[in-house]
This record gives C-alpha cells, structure tokens and sequence, in this order.
C-alpha cells in the first residue's frame, strides 16, 4: 500500500545512508514545476556530512537518490561525498 507524505512533514528530518551513517538533516525540498528534483541536506554536528565537507553548509541531493521517506529519510550511499580518513 502507498503511503503519501506531505512535504512539510520532511523538514527537518534525519537522513541516513543505507548503510546505517547519519547524513544530516532536511533543510529545503527543491520542487520543479510538476515534480520533487531533489533534497537540500543540512551538515549537522555529528554528521558524516560535518567530517567529509567541513566548513561547507550541506548538499543537494538528488530525488533519484532517496530509496525511503518514512520517519527518517534513506538515500543511497552514492550520493555520499567520497572521503578518505588518512587525508585529515
């Protein structure tokens, strides 16, 4: 059964990979003029965002991305950032 939301309930939510890491949080929704194009994503503090862009204020990651709207948003991994500890 198809669940709908409405856009203003995913302000402010979590939103993880789908492999379990915290991304951050919803901030805007960016909507063409008939569909969703994609997701403004807030680094937070303890956010895997926060480590891979440091100063850097969030994302926009793309509708194709989001796999689960429930709760918590899901995306997949590939929208992560590419990183690499031994960089730091």
């Amino acid at each position: 059964m198809l669940k709908m939301k409405r856009i203003g309930e995913a302000y402010d939510m979590k939103v993880f990979t789908d492999t379990g890491e915290y991304f951050g949080d919803v901030e805007e929704v960016i909507v063409t003029s008939t569909k969703i194009f994609g997701w403004k994503v807030r680094s937070t503090k303890n956010s895997f965002l926060n480590k891979v862009l440091g100063s850097a204020k969030g994302v926009i990651v793309p509708h194709q991305l989001v796999k689960n709207i429930g709760d918590i948003m899901i995306i997949s991994k590939s929208a992560v950032p590419s990183y690499n500890p031994d960089e730091d």
